[in-house]
């Protein structure tokens, strides 16, 4: 049988269930990342499991999220995390060592492997031939500790690309065009697979800026070939003989193919506030801009800062606009620095930030009020800057460096001769800023400061279930919605009392008093509901504040899957109509819906206050249905750990 890349991945992974799309199936891990902002409630997850040492091939533990250390949370959490890592055996990337799918790409993506991160944008390595998948903290926990990922088989939607990319458009270009076509909802239970001709005019920098943001079409993953590109790219980095030919079988299929000419590709930007609202850069050319930014995971390599720096060599940045670099590893700095791309950029005129990810995740780099920023990031989600009622566009490295020029959104066309970049033969490389695991941590003293506290103890799932509608919401709600970044929040990641008190702080700042006096919560919404990152603080908050089910319209997969990790259980309308018979301050009924999980009912009834009542399908595995019913992941390994 002909197999394309993402099934021959899963084929040689797959530990439970068949390669039939929408089916339950379980995978092999081979490596593990974390992030700080994500990584401390995965590594006090992961102790509670009570597993001595990581038992993956290769687990990594990144800071580059919570870099602003305005008092000691951030500062201690580092601490933890780098004690963590010593005592079971990871790697630490140290804080300002770079942005971790960056640094991931550089020096531990090996085609072929399976890669699963508590960052929504784990996928990037998809562009040196992983089947990378991001996921909540718990579930890399698990994997860690040994336990296959379990996910529905996807469908694989092949991407055929032709042509060769014209000069000022770049792959950015390539996946908001894909963004403008699919929306953030067209990826939603599929992997996104490039293959054909236009594949191999991609460098693996390239591929990994696609790869990343097919996060925001909701896509599993996203996964290129391992050719004759990505041996040249481990060969710069020293790794050749990590690298494996892997391609599609001549006579491999996909659920659908579509067709994207490279050549035919021009500037795009992704207007405010959505990355799927997508337009030529001519068609909103001339709009003034404050502040321009280049970096985080998507475009932050030296290919991305050294374009920009060749297009500032004679020309300086517009004296109205702030324009902000933010590298992508100490490898982009060095080696930038070598290139003489750094002095450029600071005489013309650019501030130049350390490596992590800094704004995207709203720590530092707040617009100022009623301006324009264009950031080569990846989400623009409505106040995700910092500042309330933002205008934030994405785009290319090239559209943002024209616009610094100009001042004003800018076709990078416009600038005549476009910069030539040629990916070096050997990177200059530096691993001072990874410390490798230890043999043996069984003596290292794990540092916990004030801020980290134990993980809340949940109850099993009850037999009937009686709660009040404290929220409804609307469709698209994404994870910022729920459990917001920003420098204020972020610190709290490692405190649940405390973080819990910002749940839907950007819809209704009372919810969580409200969700306190109500006891047993439910909460309504629309369609794609809790899509963007991979946060399971938007489930773990809700939780500790007594939410105990969420009837939607539709999920996004990561939320999904962490509701189910933390005994939330996740309803959506038999009938989407049904919606419209809630409201919020009714309470809600389910009888019996511990009994209909555990049976394998496909549907339950559910009953409002004002006497109406209809269909809510339960859309779940088995193994789901006994986390469900145990109150969450934690509780039914332990049980199950028990029995041995």
């Amino acid at each position: 049988m002909a197999l394309n890349v993402t099934e021959k991945i899963i084929a040689a992974h797959i530990v439970e269930g068949q390669m039939t799309p929408g089916q339950p199936i379980a995978i092999k891990i081979d490596q593990t990342l974390t992030q700080d902002a994500t990584g401390t409630m995965a590594y006090l997850e992961f102790e509670a499991i009570g597993i001595d040492r990581v038992k993956t091939e290769l687990s990594v533990s990144y800071v580059d999220h919570n870099l602003i250390q305005s008092d000691f949370r951030n500062a201690d959490d580092h601490r933890f995390l780098q004690s963590i890592a010593a005592r079971y055996g990871l790697y630490f990337s140290k804080p300002g060592n770079g942005i971790c799918h960056q640094v991931h790409l550089e020096r531990f993506a090996v085609p072929g492997k399976t890669l699963l991160g508590s960052d929504s944008h784990t996928p990037t390595a998809g562009g040196c031939g992983m089947l990378a998948i991001g996921a909540g903290g718990l579930d890399v926990a698990m994997a860690m500790a040994g336990q296959p990922f379990h996910l529905n088989m996807p469908e694989v939607i092949g991407v055929h690309l032709t042509g060769s990319l014209s000069p000022w458009v770049s792959a950015k270009d390539v996946i908001l065009e894909l963004l403008r076509q699919l929306t953030v909802k067209g990826g939603v239970g599929k992997v996104m697979e490039y293959f054909g001709p236009g594949v191999e005019t991609l460098s693996v920098t390239d591929r990994g800026a696609i790869a990343n943001l097919g996060t925001e079409l909701g896509a599993t993953s996203t996964v290129f070939p391992s050719d004759h590109v990505t041996r040249a790219f481990l060969k710069s980095q020293a790794r050749e003989d990590q690298w494996v030919e892997l391609k599609a079988d001549e006579d491999a299929s996909y659920s659908r193919v579509i067709e994207i000419d490279l050549s035919a590709l021009e500037p795009m930007i992704a207007c405010p506030s959505s990355p799927d609202n997508v337009k030529k850069v001519r068609e909103v050319a001339g709009r003034p801009v404050s502040q321009v930014i280049i970096g985080s995971c998507a475009n932050s390599s030296l290919r991305d800062i050294t374009v920009a720096a060749k297009a500032l060599e004679s020309r300086q940045i517009h004296k109205d606009v702030s324009f902000e670099i933010n590298p992508g590893s100490r490898q982009v700095l060095e080696n930038a620095d070598t290139q003489g791309a750094l002095k450029s950029l600071i005489h013309a005129g650019a501030r130049i930030h350390q490596c992590g990810c800094l704004g995207c995740i709203g720590m530092g780099q707040a617009p100022a009020t009623d301006t324009i920023s264009l950031r080569t990031f990846t989400r623009n989600f409505p106040g995700r800057s910092g500042t309330k009622n933002d205008q934030v566009y994405l785009c290319s490295p090239e559209t943002a460096v024209a616009s610094a020029i100009k001042g004003e959104i800018t076709d990078p066309r416009d600038l005549g001769e476009a910069p030539e970049f040629n990916m070096p033969q050997e990177f200059i490389i530096n691993d001072n800023g990874i410390i490798p695991p230890l043999e043996d941590g069984k003596d290292v003293e794990i540092i916990r400061g004030p801020n980290i506290k134990p993980l809340p103890e949940f109850d099993p799932l009850p037999e009937d279930l009686t709660g009040e509608v404290v929220l409804k919401v609307g469709d698209n709600i994404t994870t910022d919605h729920i459990m917001p970044a920003g420098s204020k929040i972020l610190p709290l990641r490692s405190n649940v009392p405390a973080i819990s008190e910002y749940v839907f702080s950007a819809i209704d700042p009372t919810f969580p008093k409200r969700a306190k006096e109500a006891g047993t919560v439910i909460i309504v919404g629309g369609e794609n509901y809790g899509q963007g990152s991979s946060r399971e603080h938007a489930a773990l908050a809700p939780r500790y504040l007594g939410v105990r089910a969420k009837l939607t319209k539709s999920f996004a997969r990561i939320h999904k899957a962490n509701l189910i990790n933390f005994g939330i259980v996740p309803l959506t309308f038999e009938n989407p109509e049904d919606y419209d018979k809630v409201s919020q301050g009714q309470t809600i009924s389910i009888p019996g819906i511990r009994k209909a999980i555990l049976s394998g009912a496909k549907t339950v009834t559910v009953k409002n206050s004002d006497g109406d009542t209809f269909q809510a399908r339960l859309d779940l595995s088995q193994r789901d249905r006994f986390i469900l019913a145990a109150g969450g992941l934690l509780n039914w390994v332990r049980a199950e750990l028990s029995k041995d």
